[in-house]
């Protein structure tokens, strides 16, 4: 047999190649927006937007429009001075060409020595506009200066026509840009930029930006513009007071920030101005702005405030002897909780990680944020001592309670550890022989007759055995300490094999848990067909939502549904899972003789009916316990034995008759 083989393609010298004008976007979007998804067209939005608010910075206009058309096209329109489009003799070219068509161009190069046409810009690497034009299916601009409009076309990146310049009508004195283009399914594999990012972006330039006004119209189904406006007269100050009304601890506080200074010695000095606001609330969070910059990661001001706020509040902690013996300081974990804080700074020179601005690495703006924070806190804490007080009470609560925590989870895995031997380690759990979890599967049953049923019904390769003893504790009413106290949950857990999600207060923090570590395929709890089986069903389907919510979002917890009659006829017994399937074998046996009889508890089962109705895979009944099943468990438990009083007074007064018969009286 003769082997094919592959030439190998030669690497040599005529091997480099360069990308050339507007494939330098197209061909490789990411570079510059951060990836080629929907995420990377929302930035490109955010280039264009850029330029509109700097001239609003600067003075030139109080008002920004944004259109989203039914074509997925956006417009952006401002009343600034116009974007500069004619004959460039300096560069001996066309301005259209050096700020739509070439990279690292632009008016924003000269910040900090006055040369520029702007002080504080957002747009900064003269790489926004030309990228967005780049990655367009097509652009239109046109730039009003008070006299003239001039227009210009672009489509994949390359301008079409020549310059249109008009004379704008008589008395109009119009200026502005208007800049209306349609991002390229050829560069992003998404488009359509939703109305909800546009919002939330334009709400953010309105409260960095005070006074400026952003007009959002996203046109509907009947060409219609749904408009809604943006608009902050005090910024940042009435920004918080809007996000905080009703969960504030202490009242908003405003510090203001102007300064001088330079990320090295031998570097020039530049502007940094900053707007530092904050209050304490039950529930915190934190943003930090730029030159009008969401900064995602913060970078300096992040590091500014959590070195200034521990500092500040851990030395007022010390000499109001608030601290514990031998208690360790507290960490900024502690503050955020409930810390509300926003920093919005602005300087003339600014060193961003990339093109998409997400944090800042200035050195001098992080030094001089931090010691600017770390003063008027200690001044603050020192003038307003009620409001410190409830500070240091709230935060000193959330360290304990987060040490608390710790020790809670360090235990948890000690008890957890080492849980691959089950065999040994867990009283009464049979094994099965298959080592694989992709076909293993673990019944969960109640009490030992039921074990030694189950045990001699299954197949012994792939189905384990996990009894449980009694009831197990109800972990929607139990604190943690209470639950992994529990020596049949922590054998449950131990089975199972891929730790707990413990719930410490914030969504999605997760300690011990790796669901690569599950050992089954399926977890199927069996319990008997009575009042005491469904309680006990109950109770693990609650301990799952609680501990392992995981596993039942993906599908891996069951219930094995158990007949409630069997019918004898002529040698042969049909099992019946309800009533009106009972009625319905019946029916089928026609005249023939039968004896129905309710079905035993799952102990008193012979193994060939176990296999046959609970654990034969081809005929068995399992029920896929879904997210919504286990969310109601757990409502309805907590109606019945929780702290929802009003809930299960309403419950008693509408079903209480139903089970009157059950009452003990």
């Amino acid at each position: 047999m003769a082997v094919k083989t592959t030439a190998k393609k030669a690497y040599g010298d005529q091997s480099i190649k360069s990308l050339k004008g507007a494939d330098r976007v197209r061909k490789r979007p990411a570079v510059i927006f951060g990836s080629d998804d929907l995420i990377g067209c929302q930035h490109s939005f955010i280039e264009i937007l850029a330029n509109s608010v700097d001239e609003a910075r600067e003075g030139y206009g109080d008002k920004i429009y944004i259109k989203k058309y039914q074509d997925l096209s956006i417009e952006v329109e401002d009343f600034g001075r116009g974007v500069p489009l004619g004959y460039n003799e300096k560069e001996k070219r066309w301005n259209w060409e050096l700020v739509f068509c070439e990279l690292y161009a632009g008016g924003k190069y000269d910040n900090n020595n006055g040369n520029s046409a702007y002080e504080f810009s957002l747009g900064l690497n003269g790489l926004g506009a030309t990228a967005t034009q780049y990655s367009s299916e097509y652009m239109r601009v046109e730039s009003y200066n008070g006299k003239t409009c001039s227009a210009m076309n672009f489509k994949a990146g390359n301008p079409v026509g020549e310059l249109e310049v008009k004379d704008i009508i008589s008395g109009m004195k119009r200026r502005g840009t208007i800049i209306r283009w349609r991002p390229d399914l050829k560069v992003f594999k998404e488009i359509d930029i939703p109305v909800d990012f546009l919002a939330a972006t334009l709400r953010r330039q309105a409260f960095v930006n005070a006074g400026i006004r952003f007009i959002l119209e996203v046109e509907n189904a009947k060409g219609k513009f749904d408009k809604t406006e943006f608009y902050y007269e005090r910024g940042v100050a009435d920004y918080i007071t809007e996000i905080t009304e009703g969960i504030t601890l202490t009242k908003p506080v405003l510090w203001n920030l102007e300064t001088r200074g330079r990320d090295r010695e031998d570097m020039p000095d530049y502007k940094l101005k900053a707007e530092i606001t904050f209050c304490f609330t039950k529930s915190g969070m934190t943003e930090y702005y730029h030159n009008s910059s969401f900064l995602e990661y913060g970078g300096a001001p992040d590091k500014a405030v959590k070195n200034a706020f521990v500092y500040a509040i851990d030395k007022y902690i010390k000499a109001q002897n608030k601290y514990t013996r031998n208690e360790s300081k507290i960490s900024f974990a502690d503050i955020s909780d409930n810390l509300s804080v926003i920093v919005n700074s602005a300087s003339t020179q600014t060193s961003y990680e990339n093109q998409t601005k997400k944090a800042i690495t200035n050195a001098f703006i992080q030094k001089a944020l931090t010691d600017f924070i770390k003063e008027n806190l200690e001044i603050y804490l020192t003038e307003h001592k009620s409001d410190a007080n409830t500070i240091v009470s709230q935060v000193l609560l959330n360290k304990r309670a987060r040490e608390k925590a710790e020790i809670t989870t360090r235990e948890i895995k000690k008890k957890l550890a080492g849980s691959m031997d089950v065999s040994n380690r867990v009283e009464k759990f049979v094994p099965c022989g298959s080592k694989d979890p992709s076909v293993r599967e673990v019944y969960i049953v109640e009490g030992d007759s039921a074990m030694s049923s189950c045990k001699l019904g299954r197949n012994a390769e792939f189905q384990a055995i996990m009894p449980v003893r009694g009831k197990t504790l109800n972990c929607m009413k139990s604190s943690n300490d209470k639950i992994f106290a529990s020596d049949i949950i922590v054998d449950l857990l131990r089975v199972i094999g891929c730790g707990v999600e413990v719930d410490k207060g914030k969504k999605g923090d997760i300690a011990t848990f790796d669901y690569d570590k599950l050992k089954w395929n399926k977890i199927i709890i069996c319990t008997d067909a009575d009042e005491d089986g469904f309680q006990i069903r109950t109770l693990l389907l609650t301990m799952f939502y609680r501990l392992l919510p995981t596993l039942i979002e993906k599908g891996k917890i069951y219930i094995a549904e158990s007949p409630l009659f069997e019918i004898t006829s002529g040698g042969e017994t049909y099992f019946a899972y309800n009533e009106q399937e009972k009625a319905e074998v019946i029916s089928k046996l026609g005249n023939k003789k039968y004896t129905i009889q309710r079905s035993k508890g799952l102990g008193e089962n012979e193994p060939d009916m176990m296999w046959r109705t609970t654990m034969c895979p081809q005929t068995r009944r399992l029920i896929a316990v879904t997210p919504s099943d286990a969310e109601e468990t757990a409502k309805m438990f907590d109606v019945l034995l929780g702290d929802a009083l009003a809930e299960r007074k309403k419950f008693i007064t509408e079903f209480g008759h139903l089970y009157i018969k059950d009452a003990d009286i």
